[in-house]
């Protein structure tokens, strides 16, 4: 029977180590969170500069539900688009540099949206191995050649741009890698894009608030030059504290996303409440090189502290600090073990991972405090002394 099939695969799931657990919370996203009545320090967000709770974004949404309601009531394309989410895009455009800015409800439909409208069944997409889930669903909707580069290989990557006889050629890339926490090499890709005559595609998920000046990317962050090849797209649920995405670029090529990009035209439109906290949260990206500075601060402490212990630490800059543990038991069972001290950091396993770098992702805000990482390094080393 079907169901017993079922029940066979969660059971391995189980032993393998690879059940997911959902838990959940009983505090506002935060450095701090409670769970069953436990209250944990937080090392698992992606609100990096620690928004998500912020009052000036609480009162915008407040003022927005009184004046807007709490729903758009259809797609944008029909009669969803507000004046709140105009606003936005237009704010959007200008803080990333780019041209033209159209708002979508999820990072995941924004990406799922931008590469089948680019490219079809006759093109082919390069993409970097290590590109997020939704980079990887969206070549194989887009129904292109799908040829996957090894990680950060430029050689490997010029080669096959140079053998390709596609009709129309798409590079796509994460900015930061979100298990990993390094950069892509945006500056040798777009040169790339150039050289071959490819669209670039940049997911610019982790790095959007965080990198650049005033938090304006990874493109701002490298110095990238707007270009008609050249799409961006960037979340909003992480630095930003809120929910949605966007793509920027071209005014040319964001009209045809709006003309074509199936997830944003048959989708209601988020609501204008989402719209009016980005907006508030997009003046204290502008005005929060303070946090980032803090952010950097920690982690450098971070990694400072880890020096020494017996897992590898990857070489990231960002705020995501991977901590390889291998296996994926003892990533769950060191997990466990810092939650029973009150830390709250997941083991990160595959298929999020490649097999055999199960992980702990620890994820920095600039909520938080040097005291709060200083605990999360003693319980670490408090972890190798008892294991000795």
């Amino acid at each position: 029977m079907i169901w017993d099939e079922l029940e066979t695969s969660l059971a391995q799931l189980a032993d393998e180590g690879l059940l997911r657990r959902r838990r959940t919370l009983d505090a506002p996203c935060g450095p701090e969170a409670v769970i069953d009545g436990q209250r944990l320090i937080a090392f698992c967000s992606n609100d990096y500069l620690g928004l998500a709770n912020h009052p000036a974004l609480i009162a915008a949404a407040q003022e927005a539900a009184a004046h807007w309601g709490v729903g758009s009531g259809a797609s944008h394309a029909v009669s969803g688009h507000l004046r709140p989410h105009a606003e936005l895009e237009e704010r959007l455009a200008v803080f990333v540099g780019r041209e033209r800015a159209l708002y979508f409800t999820t990072g995941y439909m924004a990406n799922l949206a931008i590469v089948p409208a680019l490219v079809d069944r006759h093109d082919a997409i390069f993409a970097d191995r290590l590109n997020h889930a939704s980079l990887i669903d969206t070549a194989l909707l887009a129904r292109a050649e799908h040829i996957r580069y090894p990680h950060g290989d430029l050689d490997w990557l010029a080669d096959r741009l140079a053998r390709s006889q596609a009709r129309r050629k798409l590079i796509l890339t994460d900015a930061v890698f979100s298990m990993d926490g390094d950069l892509a090499p945006l500056p040798d890709l777009f040169d790339l894009a150039e050289r071959f005559d490819a669209w670039l595609v940049v997911d610019d998920a982790h790095g959007f608030g965080v990198l650049g000046p005033n938090g304006r990317g990874s493109l701002a962050h490298f110095a990238l030059p707007a270009s008609p090849r050249l799409i961006l797209m960037g979340t909003l649920g992480k630095a930003a504290g809120v929910s949605g995405a966007f793509a920027a670029g071209n005014p040319r090529v964001i009209e045809w996303l709006m003309q074509r990009g199936r997830p944003y035209i048959f989708t209601t439109a988020s609501s204008p409440v989402i719209a009016a906290a980005l907006l508030a949260s997009l003046e204290l990206i502008v005005a929060g090189d303070d946090r980032r500075a803090h952010l950097q601060a920690l982690i450098a402490r971070l990694r400072a502290g880890l020096d020494g212990l017996p897992w590898r630490l990857l070489p990231s800059l960002t705020a995501i600090q991977p901590l390889v543990i291998g296996d994926n038991q003892a990533a769950v069972a060191l997990a466990e073990r810092l939650l029973a001290q009150g830390l709250w950091v997941p083991a990160i396993r595959p298929p999020t991972v490649p097999a055999g770098t199960a992980r702990l992702r620890i994820s920095l805000s600039a909520a938080h405090t040097t005291a709060q990482v200083d605990a999360l390094l003693a319980a670490l080393r408090d972890c190798v002394d008892r294991a000795a």
